[in-house]
């Protein structure tokens, strides 16, 4: 299949980059196995092709994070990086534009941003003011890289519903476009947008519909074995 050109401007700056960092903070260049695998999955219309999760193999990821997470450090690492977003983003918390949770079960971290920052009405492009926030949150990360990001967009119910879900598959990946270009390691991240199915608050009154127009981050752990 051909390569998008769509695509191509995003990839070369990948790769001319050739750069990401581990789970320490540290820069380190890619393999030439994990810039192999971000060319070969080049075949969509946007960069969501390459960095697709269901283009990366599992051995492949464990490889891309220099190896997969065990035992009771599955928890320890999960805890460490929530409370170390916590302390990044108190301002953004406190101002109520963003919030942290982690959940038990599986050791998910849950980060959920409101629009009050993120994009102008009908927008998909990133706010200035919404950046800060976002270098944040990739710096963070970037020093705990033994992790998958999931970026999902939501909408309020204002508009059709195929409106709302594409836009909020586009609003996703504007976020996704930012941390990649943020050398967060493109393998690690994907995109998807839920439309107006999953509404936080009551979408009658104008604060529910600012609470429903949101990103979350779902950070989940790469497990060995």
């Amino acid at each position: 299949m051909r390569t998008s050109l769509i695509a191509l401007p995003l990839l070369a700056t990948l790769l001319l980059s050739a750069c990401t960092t581990n789970d320490l903070g540290d820069s380190r260049g890619l393999s030439k196995t994990q810039t192999g695998a971000i060319i070969g999955t080049v075949s969509g219309a946007a960069l969501g092709a390459v960095i697709n999760h269901k283009n990366r193999g599992k051995g492949a990821l464990i490889g891309a994070v220099g190896g997969g997470l065990t035992g009771a450090g599955v928890g320890y690492y999960m805890d460490t990086q929530a409370k170390d977003l916590l302390k990044q983003l108190q301002p953004e918390i406190q101002r109520g534009e963003v919030s942290v949770e982690k959940r038990a079960s599986d050791n998910a971290v849950l980060v959920s941003m409101t629009s009050s920052t993120g994009f102008d009405t009908n927008s998909t492009v990133l706010k200035p003011g919404y950046t800060p926030t976002l270098n944040k949150i990739a710096s963070v990360l970037n020093k705990y890289g033994k992790t998958t990001v999931s970026v999902i967009g939501h909408t309020d119910s204002v508009g059709s519903d195929a409106y709302n879900q594409t836009l909020s598959e586009r609003r996703a990946q504007s976020v996704l476009d930012y941390f990649a270009g943020q050398n967060v390691n493109p393998l690690r991240l994907e995109s998807y947008g839920k439309g107006e199915t999953e509404p936080r608050a009551d979408n009658s009154t104008e604060a529910g519909r600012a609470l429903n127009r949101r990103v979350e981050l779902w950070i989940l752990p790469v497990v060995a074995g």
